[in-house]
């Protein structure tokens, strides 16, 4: 166990690691969506330190890319562009604020039922599936919406299988740490075969400066993007209650008392909008470090510091970033197949985990019309802004949530029951 009286060295080389088990999937989402790995690293560094100051590091979390908003970056990139892709993934992070102190005033109990698993599950689910075929196009060699080829069909289809099939033999057989690097693994192999077979441009990697200042965008309000992209911080948000649980099993000591669940989303929170104004993709707490920490038992908060610090460096070499934007589309087409469905898996999981009874009308139309609405690509004007994707699906999931009534007279295909309250998921 790593207390605060370990030696510096060994302290720094814990973070070292840490660090290296979060890498795969901190890079990954700046890969996929388009934007500069180097301020994703810039962006999990700095939000991480936040995270410690408004915590009193006191908790052992390191702060990474979050997944869930992949598939939305990459549509409001397409739509409305970088700059109010950056000023919505800013707004986003006021949610958590919100929750901050919503939690703060009235308990974690006030999220929970205004966002029961009922409403939390189809909405991660949407954003799973939601640009499922943007990951098929990109694993069939074309840009995302299909309208260009990068790379001939049969070439890219041999690259995607391979890093598909080894993301997931990684996942499902490796053991010990090697476990947390199914992503970057899938990576490695599917780069390598990719420079076999003349895909990968070396010409920007040598041009490449090997000390460099990461390129800062500037967000822009744009309410189009902005309602589109708060209700994606939904899922992360309530997710965030579960990790900061988990770290507390691990450890054995109880964050959501001490130092508050309040303060850890105020750091998350906080940490997203900082993010979002150096140009980075927004940052959220990870599985990936929970299971770290549980493997190597680095418990000192410091570590996660050094992690931090870590990436900051990081985030100035050219040569590290020009190598990661010269991996071929098939490649992450390939483990954006699997990755997309993984999402969806969580929403499906949520459901079943809190037991929700899909017999009972409430029920079956909440998530009904949340997916029918998401993957059918329904788009409502309000006021002149388009509701459409993941905005209008949380929007329509927590409206019908408090709207419905909550007992039924009877469930589909069966007797009167008065309905049990749901479990709600940590």
């Amino acid at each position: 166990m790593s207390e605060v009286k370990d030696p510096v060295w060994r302290q720094a080389l814990s973070g070292a690691q840490i660090l290296f088990v979060a890498f795969g999937a901190l890079v990954l989402v700046p890969i996929l969506t388009g934007l500069n790995p180097s301020m994703a690293l810039l962006g999990a560094g700095m939000g991480t330190l936040i995270f410690q100051l408004c915590t009193k590091r006191q908790v052992p979390i390191f702060l990474g890319s979050s997944f869930a908003f992949i598939a939305p970056i990459i549509y409001s990139v397409q739509t409305w562009g970088l700059p109010s892709t950056m000023g919505g993934l800013f707004a986003a992070g006021w949610l958590y604020l919100a929750f901050s102190l919503a939690i703060y005033l009235r308990g974690a109990d006030f999220v929970h039922r205004i966002m029961p698993p009922v409403v939390v599950g189809p909405i991660i689910m949407i954003i799973g599936l939601g640009l499922a075929n943007v990951a098929v196009n990109m694993a069939m060699g074309k840009t995302g919406d299909g309208k260009g080829v990068l790379v001939d069909y049969n070439t890219a289809l041999l690259v995607a299988g391979i890093s598909l099939a080894t993301t997931a033999a990684v996942a499902v057989r490796a053991r010990g740490i090697f476990r947390l690097l199914p992503v970057l693994s899938g990576v490695a192999v599917g780069y390598v075969v990719s420079i076999f077979l003349g895909l990968v441009d070396f010409s920007k990697i040598a041009a490449a400066p090997w000390l460099e200042v990461p390129k800062f965008v500037t967000p822009e309000w744009n309410w189009s993007a902005v309602l589109f992209m708060i209700p994606v911080a939904l899922a992360p948000a309530i997710e965030h209650v579960g990790d900061v649980v988990a770290i507390g099993a691990v450890t054995g000591k109880d964050y959501t008392e001490k130092p508050g669940l309040h303060r850890t989303m105020l750091g998350d929170g906080l940490a997203v909008c900082a993010a979002a104004l150096v140009g980075g993709p927004p940052v959220t707490t990870y599985a990936e470090v929970t299971g770290a920490v549980m493997i190597t038992r680095c418990y000192n908060p410091v570590i996660m510091t050094w992690a931090a610090g870590f990436a900051i460096v990081m985030a100035f070499f050219g040569k590290f970033n020009a190598i990661l934007q010269s991996i071929p589309v098939p490649v992450m087409g390939g483990i954006m197949m699997l990755l997309f469905g993984s999402i969806a898996s969580v929403g499906l999981n949520t459901l079943i985990h809190a037991r929700v009874d899909m017999h009972r009308p409430r029920n079956l139309v909440i998530v009904s019309l949340v997916l029918v609405f998401g993957i059918g690509g329904l788009s409502i004007n309000v006021a002149g802004q388009h509701l459409h994707g993941v905005s209008l699906c949380g929007i329509a999931a927590i409206l019908l949530n408090l709207l419905l009534p909550k007992g039924e007279a009877a469930p589909m295909g069966g007797d009167a029951v008065e309905e049990e309250p749901e479990e709600t998921v940590a």
